[in-house]
């Protein structure tokens, strides 16, 4: 049949289709915990990057649920917000704890990071100049709860919760990571945290992830503040 026999006569068969298709700005925003998970567990995905001009006159924002971005299609499903996201990648991977006792206090922990990226995201698009001194001055309240939290579970040598990692833990990864860009000491205070940091940071694949050119060239954020 035209197409699939070489000249060896040895099947060509077409390169699989990813799984998993991310559509979203070209920026890291609310899909880069998703990202660094998805590389971290060896699975491949696409990407459908929407610019802004084609969000504000195009039809696509029409068809989206909330009318916003982040949009997930596995397979036939199709997902938006985030955080829903990461846990339907949580229960799809094995990322949601071993019991439900570990897995309502992985959602707590998840909640827990999507309050403060709540608040960053209202510094970063509403008062940067303007708050972003007294932010990072409250910082160290908001980052607490995490290094309890981290301290309560094996003294802080393992995850989040119990000894595997949880979707959370990708969530609180990258949240850790852009508020080191905005305040690079924000950690000097929290020895468990900044361990954590560098031991999710150099798990190979996430390294990898990390050092790759598709990370590296995606701003934080839509408009160039961090």
């Amino acid at each position: 049949m035209p197409g699939l026999l070489e000249d060896s006569g040895s099947f060509s068969l077409p390169p699989p289709v990813p799984p998993y298709t991310i559509v979203y700005f070209p920026v890291q925003g609310r899909c880069e915990a998703m990202r660094t998970l998805l590389a971290d567990q060896g699975q491949s995905w696409q990407e459908e990057v929407v610019t802004k001009d084609s969000w504000l006159q195009g039809p696509l924002k029409a068809t989206c649920l909330y009318g916003q971005l982040p949009k997930f299609q596995d397979g036939d499903l199709t997902l938006y917000q985030s955080n829903a996201i990461l846990r339907h990648l949580g229960r799809t991977l094995g990322l949601y704890g071993k019991d439900q006792r570990e897995a309502a206090l992985i959602d707590m922990a998840n909640d827990g990071v999507e309050d403060l990226r709540s608040k960053y995201a209202a510094l970063i698009y509403t008062n940067y100049e303007a708050g972003k001194e007294a932010y990072v001055k409250a910082l160290p309240g908001h980052l607490k709860p995490f290094e309890t939290l981290l301290s309560q579970n094996q003294g802080g040598k393992a995850f989040l919760v119990g000894d595997q990692i949880s979707f959370a833990d990708y969530n609180l990864l990258d949240l850790l990571r852009i508020h080191q860009t905005l305040a690079p000491d924000c950690l000097g205070a929290f020895p468990l945290l900044s361990a954590y940091l560098e031991r999710l940071s150099t798990r190979p694949k996430i390294k990898a992830f990390l050092a790759s050119p598709e990370h590296l060239n995606r701003p934080i954020n839509g408009n160039g503040k961090q």
